[in-house]
């Protein structure tokens, strides 16, 4: 018994170690990119596993277009394939990684993680992954169904929590398995630091912390005690905490859930509340996402991709709002401001209110190029 308790010992001291070195790191980052100062801004397209390449070729289709006669470069990175990144046995090839590092922004499609039984090795997500090497902190998904009164803004941390450490538990025996979750001061502050200034920029009321502070009280209560805190700063907006469990439910409390509107919450809160939040709004193939960090920004669809609908012959029937939703963030992120204005409103339009052409995910619709076609269409509708 010593032996096992030995070795995890020795385990949970080097991961103590490079969280520690994370909040070294963090201490002396510099401040955000200005975009407005590059000569060129150049955006990484990874289409990804499945159904990813189909509708992130899509997004790419309207942003071109909507982004003519800017000084960018789209650049495709390949590399981020599930057979490359089992080839070399890592999240993201080393030679992937040093593509994406020399872009500022990328736009990437579903990326497929392996799991118990499949043909691949058990190599990390390279969504987490992408989130680590780049420190994408901010994960931030939108969800707006305006005659349900929803109009939410999630800011999940991205780069701590229990997903951070998820490849670095420890098998302690056969009958015996630990996993770890972290909460920095630093990684915790620039969160919530986020979700309150988007509040003042956009004119919202009211911020609130998810956590289970009650049960997971060292790293919960730091979340909670540090959000506290940064609230103080912002005397004009509103503070309330909620716990994990009852938020499920009260974002399907009719009454309840108009009150909502940004909400900071620890990593794996957010992907489980973020996905219940799409469902309303009509499904994971409607949302999408923006990863912040003060150096790279990645946008992506919040959903997998559905190696089946490839293996049916299906994938140029898989739905590109997601996809598009995220190119809506894009635009905003890089201060194209009313381009995204435009788009956003032309996806309303065609997803929700008008649906001339509709995507099923068969070919009793339409196909996501034209789908997008729609979109770009009624965006140069929007102009005239």
């Amino acid at each position: 018994m010593e032996q096992y308790v030995s070795a995890a010992s020795a385990h949970f001291a080097q991961v103590v170690e490079r969280q520690l070195a994370r909040v070294r790191e963090m201490a002396v980052q510099p401040d955000f990119t200005d975009y407005s100062k590059l000569d060129k801004l150049v955006i990484g397209v990874c289409g990804g596993d499945g159904i990813g390449p189909s509708i992130t070729d899509a997004a790419r289709m309207l942003l071109e277009e909507l982004l003519r006669g800017e000084s960018l470069e789209f650049r495709d990175i390949s590399g981020l394939t599930i057979e490359r990144r089992a080839e070399c046995g890592k999240a993201i090839p080393d030679d992937t990684l040093e593509e994406l590092k020399a872009c500022h922004i990328i736009l990437k499609g579903p990326t497929t993680t392996p799991r118990a039984g499949d043909p691949w090795p058990n190599i990390e997500s390279a969504n987490v992954a992408m989130r680590k090497e780049l420190d994408l902190f901010a994960n931030v998904r939108p969800v707006k169904v305006p005659e349900q009164g929803i109009d939410w803004v999630f800011f999940r941390e991205n780069t701590e929590g229990a997903y951070a450490l998820g490849s670095q538990g420890v098998q302690v025996t056969p009958e015996l398995a630990i996993d770890f979750t972290v909460t920095t001061k630093g990684g915790t502050e620039r969160i919530v630091r986020q979700a309150f200034e988007y509040a003042k920029k956009t004119g919202r009321g009211r911020v609130t912390a998810v956590t289970k502070a009650n049960v997971i009280k060292t790293t919960d209560g730091k979340f909670l005690s540090i959000a506290k805190d940064i609230a103080k700063e912002y005397p004009d907006i509103a503070f309330d905490d909620w716990y994990i469990d009852i938020m499920t439910a009260k974002l399907l409390d009719e009454k309840r859930r108009r009150d909502f509107s940004v909400v900071v919450l620890p990593n794996l809160y957010g992907d489980i509340l973020t996905d219940e939040a799409a469902e309303l709004q009509g499904g994971v193939g409607t949302a999408g996402s923006a990863n912040i960090g003060k150096r790279y920004a990645m946008f992506e669809a919040i959903h997998g991709s559905a190696p089946r609908m490839v293996q049916e012959g299906r994938a140029q029937y898989a739905d590109p709002t997601s996809m598009l939703r995220a190119s809506v963030l894009l635009l905003e992120h890089i201060g194209q401001a009313e381009k995204a204005r435009l788009l956003e409103r032309a996806l309303d339009i065609c997803a929700i209110e008008e649906r001339r052409f509709t995507v099923t995910g068969r070919d009793t619709g339409c196909t996501g190029t034209r789908f997008a076609e729609y979109v770009l269409e009624t965006v140069g509708n929007l102009k005239t």
